[in-house]
């Protein structure tokens, strides 16, 4: 069934193909067109004057990361929102990325629908899948049907990410799951001077390099302004449904430099000071109520007196960058509103605007200068880090926080992202919509949960979720309509009960009481200790009851058994990322061993790139015209952070590998004969993680060095590219993309027959 829409005051739903097919004609066939009688189906369209709906979603921003929610960060765009609309203080979300977006576009809990943790990996199980089950059709959908333009620009990361390489499947890409526009990214996370776009369903280049000025905030705010400004042109008469995912604070932390500059010396009075700060705020504003205690620092969370002057200096530069970028996000968004409001269209739009879940925990210890050391569980050095201190937030680093920061983002709760206690669940949400909520500037402190938003949205558009879409049975919405909220401050929570669950922690709230575990990758689920809070009374869970109140505790146990398998939450799985990704799903790389690439393809996403990481392997590069004097790269992949690069530069054959930082490079001894036409890189493992690396023209031995250090598991988050380094460079030996000056015929990989083989075994 689709839906439609016709008054104000009328549920309507319609059969799919009630109007469509020789077979449905309702007018009459004659010899000609003067004894026939046309006739049209009627057109689908919202009633004149529906609201359009615009949601904004945050990156790991947490609770405490904006103006109106307690911070020292200037945000006033989002604070005018919060100013004219409701900003929510007891809002949940599913502690990661993937699941939040899945539950906020579909109204259901994460697991029923496939998306257990990213959509990077599929465990073998209906919960985890890493796609949206057809049976949980997207609002995108729904609306598309009703009559809206639907226009999805930013991060999308609800795809199996080896399908989203040039090749598809393209069924769960954003045009496959009811957009009808789209700009942005496909993957978790992506560099913002240089990010990997799509445009539609293909690849395209970022259209200005940060040399010229680009930054991926202001390309997605600029990209919704044109859709919105071709929709608004062309249909003024239609409303339009915007899904805005803003990168913003998703680690690489990276702003213009005017906005760094901005906060030289602004942290350096410590994360404990901050902290402190931000709790006297939030009860100033009434964000929390004045009983709340702060909760104590996280384990591993040291005190700012007890760090080194270069600890200090390094973890208050990673936190400027962190801020640099969330006002730099404010000052785009304001420039979305403005454009919204200029074109009479701000008031009645229903903006819903929130962060997917708490502030990350990914930067471990002391703070991070390079993403892919945590996926691989690298030790970062800290004196290379601090070499790198003014290149943090800048193009030539990619940084994340320390825990310590992440502590003071998620003010006043206990714990990160992927956890299952309020720092890693609760999250600002603000809903704005002057033409239908009369309320302004107030705070609802009713328990939601991300999967309430689409049901309400829904009930305000007077839109039925359909019982059957494209011809299969849909799930019932899992969320509530929290509209009651917006005209009943004091109104009790309609929502009795909500599950959470990530990694195995698991939790449950029923009627303003929580009962949530913490759980030890790798141990007993038996042994984990549940905690027990009333959140009524302890909204930063600082004193469990378990011991004083067990049988409640028992009786919230077992409804977190009952939910888990009603919302198919079984099996638990406590595997990290790195372990699930070497189980492959249909389809995935690693089931082959040889890849034949051609100059021209398009850029290839990392998940479908060839398995090279610890594993014998050759890259063979035949070219259609001898080498002569010709240079550049023949194989990039990766980014400043990681990856490896085979290029010809002066003469000479190279390659180099990027270990977080740390670069093994080997050069050709001498110059390339003027006639070769098949270059070569080989790898011989010698060990887990280590290995030899050779250079080789035709079968002859041209350069060898060791490699001591390997990535184990992953490459980074950015792919492949033939021909060129397109976008932020693997290594340093050359600038721009280096493209190579002459003719590639094509790029060959053959991989050993198995990750635990030694040697590469010459095939050809």
């Amino acid at each position: 069934m689709s839906p439609i829409c016709i008054s104000n005051h009328t549920r309507i739903t319609l059969a799919q193909n009630e109007f469509s097919g020789p077979h449905s004609f309702r007018g009459t066939i004659g010899r000609t067109h003067e004894e026939s009688t046309p006739w049209w189906a009627p057109s689908v369209a919202p009633p004149a004057g529906a609201p359009n709906v615009i949601y904004v979603m945050l990156d790991d921003v947490g609770f405490a990361d904006l103006g109106c929610y307690g911070s020292e960060i200037p945000t006033p765009n989002i604070d005018r929102l919060a100013s004219n609309g409701l900003r929510y203080t007891n809002f949940h979300t599913t502690t990661l990325c993937s699941p939040s977006r899945a539950s906020l576009l579909t109204g259901r809990n994460h697991h029923s629908i496939g998306m257990r943790m990213l959509s990077n990996l599929d465990t073998g199980f209906p919960s985890g899948r890493g796609f949206i089950s057809p049976a949980a059709a997207t609002i995108a959908e729904i609306l598309r049907d009703c009559g809206y333009n639907t226009l999805c620009v930013g991060k999308w990361h609800l795809a199996p990410t080896e399908h989203t390489s040039a090749s598809g499947p393209y069924d769960q890409w954003p045009l496959g799951r009811g957009f009808e526009r789209y700009y942005g990214y496909l993957e978790a996370e992506t560099d913002c001077f240089y990010p990997e776009l799509t445009y539609d369903n293909h690849a395209v280049n970022p259209p200005r390099t940060p040399e010229q000025g680009y930054h991926l905030t202001t390309d997605l705010i600029d990209r919704s302004i044109s859709f919105i400004k071709d929709q608004t042109s062309v249909t003024p008469e239609k409303p339009f449904f915007l899904y805005l995912a803003f990168a913003t604070a998703h680690s690489p932390h990276q702003a213009p430099d005017e906005y760094l500059r901005k906060y030289r010396g602004v942290y350096d009075r410590g994360w404990d000071a901050v902290r402190t700060e931000r709790f006297e705020r939030q009860k100033a504003l009434g964000i929390i109520p004045p009983e709340t205690a702060l909760a104590p620092r996280n384990d591993g969370v040291t005190a700012w007196a007890d760090l080194s002057d270069d600890e200090r200096r390094l973890a208050a530069r990673l936190q400027e960058a962190y801020a640099a970028m969330i006002e730099h996000t404010d000052a785009q968004f304001g420039r979305l509103l403005a454009f919204l409001e200029e074109v009479g269209r701000l008031d009645n739009t229903i903006i819903v605007f929130l962060s997917d879940n708490g502030a990350s925990q990914e930067g471990g210890q002391q703070g991070s200068v390079n993403t892919t050391a945590i996926q691989n569980r690298v030790p970062e050095d800290f004196a290379l880090n601090m070499s790198l201190i003014d290149q943090i937030g800048g193009p030539g680093a990619q940084s994340n926080y320390p825990w310590g920061w992440a502590q003071v983002s998620n003010t006043p709760f206990k714990r990160y992202k992927q956890n299952t206690h309020e720092g890693g669940v609760r999250d600002p949400m603000i809903i704005h919509w002057p033409a239908g909520i009369a309320a302004r500037g107030e705070t609802r402190q009713q328990f939601h949960h991300v999967i309430d938003i689409t049901p309400t949205v829904l009930s305000l558009l007077k839109v039925a979720a359909p019982p059957i879409y494209r011809g299969v049975e849909q799930m019932p919405l899992h969320g509530i309509d929290m509209s009651y909220s917006f005209d009943q401050p004091t109104a009790p929570t309609i929502r009795q009960t909500q599950h959470f669950e990530m990694f195995a922690h698991r939790g449950l709230w029923h009627r303003g009481w929580k009962a949530v575990a913490f759980h030890e990758r790798g141990s007993s689920y038996e042994d984990d200790v549940w905690e027990l809070y009333n959140l009524d009374a302890d909204w930063s869970e600082c004193h469990d009851l378990s011991r004083e109140h067990p049988e409640k505790l028992t009786e919230l146990k077992e409804r977190f058994w009952a939910e888990a398998g009603r919302y198919d939450v079984l099996p638990l799985d406590d595997r990290g990322y790195a372990l699930r990704a070497r189980v492959p799903r249909p389809g995935s790389p690693r089931a082959r061993t040889r890849f034949t690439y051609y100059p021209g393809m398009a850029h290839l996403p990392m998940a479908a790139t060839p398995p090279t990481m610890n594993r014998a392997h050759r890259i063979t590069a035949h070219l259609i015209d001898p080498i002569g004097r010709h240079e550049g790269v023949l194989v990039a992949l990766g980014q400043v952070s990681s990856g490896y690069v085979l290029y010809v530069k002066d003469g000479h054959l190279c390659y180099e590998y990027n270990y977080v930082g740390k670069r093994y490079r080997i050069r050709s001894r001498k110059p390339l004969p003027g006639h070769a036409t098949c270059l070569r890189f080989v790898f011989d493992k010698t060990g887990d993680c280590q290995g030899i690396g050779r250079l080789l023209v035709g079968e002859e031995e041209v350069g060898a060095t060791e490699f001591p250090a390997l990535l184990p598991f992953f490459h980074g988050w950015h792919g492949l590219d033939i021909g060129r380094d397109a976008l932020s460079p693997v290594s340093n030996d050359y600038t721009g993309s280096f493209p190579f000056t002459g003719k590639i015929a094509r790029i060959v990989y053959d991989l050993a027959a198995s990750e635990d083989a030694l040697l590469f075994e010459p095939v050809d």
